[in-house]
């Protein structure tokens, strides 16, 4: 059971349709918070509201691409409209990696990938903080990086360049908020069983056996309830001294 620690809170989640962003939702709600289910899947992010309303919890949908600043705008606007407030923001929506090296990637794709994962992050925090500023209560923003935002990955170099930048934005906006009682930090998950994950399995061949050892000193793949309790503890008053630092949610893969 977790603790109510969210109560009387309101928090938006991006991709929170499936993979982690669907765990933080649950969580959230679970914690008492009523939680905006952003996302660009519009199947998926309702089907998520509806699995929180049958557990009990308060959710709504927003239908939104992080990389339109009209729309991000509107998702904020729309959480107050229905909610009174925003406290918490989970920047979780991200694209698939990238899987080309550096003297072949697909621009395209570097230019679509750089706008949700690291663009559309920023852009969500303008917004968010630009409410948080206008209640003046304070809040507390969790950014999702990656380990690609610390270890360089082979074949990924469009991913691993936005999640070192994330983590990069995570740091100004913590810096210049810090006064304001908003808290900005960033969460770094390792090798995380999501739909992602898996896809990128049955891509190279590789079983879960083989793979997580290569990406865990416990030897086997996160959960993505495990992701979603540590954003849970950064976005609760229970971290209130703790802004512009990062959670290395990865096994030990980044302290080898």
């Amino acid at each position: 059971m977790t603790f109510p620690v969210l109560e009387g809170k309101v928090a938006i989640v991006t991709g929170a349709a499936m993979g982690m962003g669907l765990a933080t939702a649950k969580l959230f709600a679970e914690a008492k918070a009523k939680v905006v289910v952003a996302d660009f899947n519009e199947e998926k992010g309702k089907a998520a509201v509806e699995e929180i309303e049958a557990a009990g919890g308060t959710a709504f949908f927003v239908k939104v691409d992080v990389s339109d600043s009209a729309q991000v705008k509107q998702m904020v606007e729309e959480t107050v409209a229905k909610f009174g407030r925003l406290d918490v923001a989970i920047n979780n929506a991200a694209l698939t990696p990238d899987n080309a090296p550096a003297a072949e990637f697909d621009e395209a794709y570097w230019n679509r990938l750089i706008s949700v994962d690291l663009t559309g992050t920023a852009l969500c925090m303008k917004y968010e903080l630009q409410q948080m500023i206008k209640q003046g209560e304070g809040g507390s923003i969790v950014n999702i990086s990656s380990v690609s935002g610390f270890r360089p990955q082979p074949n990924n170099i469009a991913y691993v360049a936005a999640k070192h930048g994330v983590v990069g934005m995570t740091k100004v906006a913590a810096l210049e908020n810090g006064p304001k009682n908003i808290r900005v930090n960033t969460v770094a998950p390792g090798a995380i069983d999501t739909p992602m994950l898996r896809g990128s399995l049955e891509e190279t061949g590789q079983t879960e056996e083989e793979f997580a050892p290569m990406l865990s000193l416990l030897g086997r793949f996160g959960q993505p309830e495990e992701i979603a309790q540590a954003s849970l503890w950064l976005a609760s008053d229970q971290s209130s001294y703790v802004t512009g630092t990062t959670i290395h949610a990865d096994a030990g893969y980044t302290s080898r």
